[in-house]
């Protein structure tokens, strides 16, 4: 018989797969998702040091470029003394704690801005090598680490100098909140600088200074750890197609104190392109976030469910299989041999018959065939026969197979739609909420520092313009800046008239005979299927006169694609969306309800905080060293209507030249995608189901195409085989138990067909001869 066909092997698989999804469902799914820190926060710990990590490399690669870029400027133009290149550098970024110039042959200092530089080292030796002007780290005599950054400024007959600038490795613009640290860790697993760990100084208190050493020491664990894995192949670091970061990341748990527990989440510096580096990658930083989470032991769900479910399935399994057993297999395998018995010539007993379905039809008809062999004719037995049909073929195997589907389903169904269930009221951990919102926070300092970035080399550009500048000399640093810069479509010289004087790239698409606007950043293209974003850096040399730069709208929505936020919109005052992360339509409102009231709100806050606010601020618009961050701008909140959502929103807080936009960056995701512990208990008791109604389908759905149907099939061709057919052929379908009651049927067929034309011939010769066994 057929390995796959049959009665035996459905029954046996649907037995053994029933007792997997009990012991699985009571010592897998029942022990997963207790941890007492639930994977969705871990995870999130793990996109926040993603979000340092990219916004550090884009900082540092923006630094390096910059200062690259201003130096092939200054090497274009007519020579200028040191102090003349510090002064403009100055006047147009303020992201260096200190610049210097010296004379590349005689190691003089010709000139120095801010901080003190440690120029001694710095090996003139070897700046012509090929890693010779590479930035690098050094370290300072009170311990703190500087990133260098070198240009050559060359001008014919004049000694080279060597134009150096220094920055920290601070984070640009990322939003910790109150509890939260973070830092910046070299390749052996050095601290090299942090943010956000608590004061341990001398009037903090004993509990104070305590927690200051336990936040420490735990930074310390957790880099030198984040810095080994950080050495792994990307590839080899996560699951194969997780997508998402390009580079190693993940998150770290440390040893619980009281009821709290460290959590860290890391990332190494990677470039925006798989596989491609930059110069800041090289550096081999990784950003190390460290929070403390308040562990939730009660979250875990009670083992009890999952025990009673295995031991209520095995219970249903068992009484589903001996029913199968007991009305479907038996009676077929009684039937195969029974058949057999008559097909072989074994006349003497009367066969046994099951008492329901088809097989009790087929037994009947059995037996007629085994009375007809012995000589009684075709139609005495008919009336006796459909009697005895009506009888018994009320309940077919059809209907005991669906009463096996329906007592698997008794266990499968609630478990899909009714146990279980999370509600509006699911419990979501605070940090998810805080670290939603301090996301958002640091997208929306990301996208205003892009901007600002962008008015600063417009405006580098402007600064070396002037009425003796000819046109193609313009285009020439036009065509550089945008070379550079991916982010402009197009940048070009605008005079007050309107005229465009020089560009590069796709043609201007700003209002003709529209001179420069009096703001430095502009939203143009309302009402078209594109917002345009213009930036204006007016030209000292050339009266009313400015570069315009034309930002891609594709560059600001990448800076916005995120993992683990959700649907991201940037919004203007109007609550219009300018930017998303995922298709929109430009200049459209945000949904209606709670998401556009929580802009509102948080736009209404910060109205009446930014007259407090300007007095304090620097140069790019944060608060002065020293100064509290306020913690309560961005806000968060979790919408429970229709399901439930987290929202976070976060207004542009600071200077520069985005400052008059007053966007808002706004962010929501539905709390059912997160591995939260009550999410995960109804996502494990619906598979458990799922994986229960799987088990039934497919093993009754074998039981029905292999054994139900062609059984049905068969009782209607017996039943014709007794009423007297004896010229229709009966061929098995399938090389199993069926089949081979098929085939004992046609061998009796055969013979009452033989048996009938021995009757003919012998009433031809006027001979009788009686029935006997043949």
């Amino acid at each position: 018989m057929s390995l796959l066909g049959g009665i035996r092997p459905p029954i046996a698989v649907l037995s053994v797969l029933l007792l997997c999804i009990a012991a699985l469902t009571a010592f897998q799914l029942g022990r997963a998702g207790n941890d007492p820190v639930p994977e969705a926060v871990r995870t999130s710990q793990q996109y926040f040091a993603e979000d340092g990590a990219i916004a550090l490399r884009a900082s540092l690669d923006e630094s390096i470029t910059d200062l690259g870029r201003t130096t092939a400027m200054f090497n274009a133009g007519e020579p200028v003394s040191a102090d003349t290149v510090l002064d403009k550098l100055g006047s147009v970024y303020q992201k260096w704690s200190g610049t210097a110039v010296i004379e590349i042959k005689s190691g003089r200092l010709e000139a120095q801005r801010g901080e003190n530089l440690p120029l001694t080292a710095v090996d003139r030796t070897k700046l012509g090598d090929k890693d010779g002007l590479a930035p690098r780290m050094v370290r300072l005599e009170n311990g703190g680490t500087r990133l260098l950054t070198f240009g050559v400024l060359s001008w014919p007959d004049r000694p080279q100098l060597l134009l150096i600038a220094s920055s920290s490795l601070k984070f640009p613009g990322v939003s910790l909140g109150a509890d939260r640290a973070i830092a910046v860790v070299d390749a052996s697993g050095q601290v090299l600088s942090s943010d956000g760990l608590p004061d341990a100084g001398r009037g903090a208190s004993a509990t104070a200074r305590a927690n200051a050493e336990r936040a420490d020491k735990d930074l310390a664990g957790f880099a030198e750890t984040a810095a080994g894995k950080a050495r792994q192949h990307p590839l080899k670091s996560k699951a194969p197609g997780s997508g998402g970061f390009p580079g190693v990341s993940g998150s770290l748990l440390g040893d619980s104190h009281g009821t709290e527990r460290p959590v860290a989440g890391y990332a190494a510096l990677t470039g925006p392109v798989p596989g491609e580096g930059t110069e800041s990658t090289a550096l081999g930083l990784t950003v190390v976030s460290l929070v403390d989470v308040t562990e939730n032991r009660a979250a875990a769900l009670d083992s009890f469910f999952w025990i009673a479910a295995a031991g209520a399935l095995l219970l249903i399994g068992a009484l589903a299989v001996a029913l199968l057993i007991g009305t479907v297999q038996r009676p077929l395998l009684q039937l195969f041999l029974e058949s057999r018995r008559l097909s072989r010539g074994d006349l003497t007993r009367p066969v046994t018959q099951p008492k329901y379905g088809e097989a009790s039809r087929i037994g009947a008809v059995l037996e007629r065939l085994r009375r007809q062999l012995l000589g009684e004719p075709a139609q005495s037995d008919r009336h006796e026969a459909g009697d005895r049909r009506g009888r018994r073929g009320r309940i077919g195997m059809r209907a005991l197979v669906a009463v096996c589907g329906i007592l698997l389903l008794v266990w499968a169904v609630p478990l899909v739609l009714l146990l279980n269930r999370a509600g509006a009221a699911v419990l979501v951990p605070k940090s998810i909420v805080q670290d939603q919102r301090e996301r958002t926070d640091t997208l929306a300092d990301r996208i205003r520092r892009a901007l600002n970035e962008g008015h600063a080399d417009l405006t580098s550009v402007a600064s070396v313009l002037d009425q003796r500048t000819t046109p193609a000399a313009m285009t020439e640093a036009l065509e550089q800046t945008r070379s550079q810069h991916a982010r402009y479509t197009s940048i070009y010289v605008l005079t007050a008239d309107g005229t465009v004087t020089a560009k590069s790239g796709s043609e201007p698409r700003h209002p003709r005979g529209k001179g420069p606007s009096t703001q430095p950043v502009a939203l143009l293209g309302e009402g078209g299927n594109e917002p345009i974003v213009v930036e204006y850096a007016a030209v000292p040399g050339l009266k009313g006169a400015a570069v315009v730069g034309e930002l891609r709208i594709g560059y600001l929505n990448a800076l916005l694609k995120r993992p683990g936020l959700g649907q991201i919109r940037v919004v203007d005052e109007k609550h219009r969306v300018i930017g998303a992360n995922n298709g929109y339509l430009a200049f459209d409102k945000l949904p209606a309800g709670r998401i556009d009231a929580l802009v509102t709100k948080v736009n209404s806050t910060q109205a009446g905080k930014d007259g407090a606010k300007n007095g304090s601020e620097n140069g790019d618009g944060k608060k002065a060293d020293g100064e509290e961050a306020d913690s309560t701008r961005p806000s968060a909140t979790v919408i429970r209507s229709g399901g439930v959502t987290i929202a976070a929103a976060a207004p542009f807080d600071g200077g520069g030249a985005a400052a008059p936009l007053k966007w808002t960056v706004v962010s929501w995701q539905p709390a059912k995608g997160l591995a939260i512990p009550a999410y995960e208990a109804q996502n494990r008791t619906v598979l458990a189901g799922l994986l229960g109604l799987t088990a039934a389908t497919a093993c009754l759905g074998w039981l029905h195409i292999i054994v139900v149907r062609p059984l049905r099939e068969l009782a209607q061709r017996a039943e014709a085989l007794a009423g007297g057919d004896r010229r229709t052929v009966i061929y098995p379908r399938h090389h199993d138990e069926v089949g081979a009651v098929t085939r004992s049927l046609e061998v009796i067929r055969q013979q009452l067909h033989e048996q009938r034309k021995r009757e003919a011939g012998a009433g031809v010769s006027g001979s009788t001869t009686p029935a006997g066994r043949t």
